[in-house]
């Protein structure tokens, strides 16, 4: 059998992802509004995601941890979190929680999955814990990278010699960027350090902050047109899929279709 990677750009940073009959979904927010974020477009298929049997969670802040969203899923769920969440996951009842530093390895059968780095402030404001912040590469027969958030960092070029697909931040949440984060330029450029085959820009077009709904069309639908500009220039060798929130996206042997 040809092997296939299928994946669904849910919004934001989750994205449920299949590999060899595996599926993990990353950083799981799953409601229409979390503090004064309101979604915008198509709300998550809950069914889909519930059936993961792994989540990824690479940072604590709330639009990537949240914990009215994971409630959602069953407590048996395994969680691969980044170092200092633990105990919090636990308090919600979750049994299979492990706590990964960057450099560390999980293998959810028959997959491997290893913690990176990631440029990123991993405090929980305003007073909960600090934990690492993580980015992941999965290996199967396909291989994925996840960046979670993160700024850019020469680093990259070391994290996998054979990506298949890499799934890249390319804004966040409103009309500007503050901190270590992913613009559309640097976004591009992190594919000249990472030479996937594949990007696929996520982080965009899903929420914006309340009261802003006028002005969202703007800010959260330009990153991913202007990400794949720049990766045109920079990285041409490079393929750049563009998936609306709720979109598929199907890799099986060198072919690529959308679902």
């Amino acid at each position: 059998m040809t092997p296939s990677l299928h994946m669904t750009y849910v919004g934001h940073a989750t994205v449920l992802i299949e590999i060899d009959g595996v599926r993990l979904l990353t950083d799981p927010l799953l409601r229409d509004w979390v503090g004064p974020l309101r979604r915008r477009g198509a709300k998550p298929n809950l069914a889909r995601c519930q059936s993961a049997d792994a989540v990824l969670i690479s940072h604590m802040h709330w639009d990537h941890l949240d914990l009215p969203s994971l409630r959602l899923l069953d407590r048996t769920t395994q969680l691969i979190v980044p170092r200092g969440a633990v105990e919090m996951l636990r308090q919600q009842g979750f049994q299979r929680v492990k706590e990964m530093h960057a450099g560390d390895t999980a293998i959810v059968e028959p997959l491997e999955i290893t913690a990176t780095y990631a440029k990123h402030s991993g405090a929980r404001y305003p007073l909960g814990p600090v934990a690492d912040c993580l980015g992941f590469v999965i290996r199967g027969r396909y291989h994925v990278y996840f960046a979670g958030d993160t700024g850019l960092f020469p680093e990259m070029a070391t994290l996998s010699d054979d990506l298949d697909m890499a799934l890249l931040p390319v804004w966040g949440w409103g009309p500007r960027l503050r901190g270590h984060h992913l613009d559309p330029l640097r976004a591009a450029q992190s594919l000249t350090l990472l030479r996937p085959r594949l990007a696929v820009p996520i982080h965009w077009g899903t929420f914006y902050p309340l009261g802003m709904g006028w002005i969202g069309p703007r800010f959260l639908t330009h990153p991913p047109q202007a990400f794949a500009r720049h990766a045109a220039c920079v990285a041409p060798k490079v393929k750049v899929r563009i998936l609306a929130p709720g979109e598929s996206l199907r890799l099986q042997g060198d072919s690529m279709d959308e679902a």
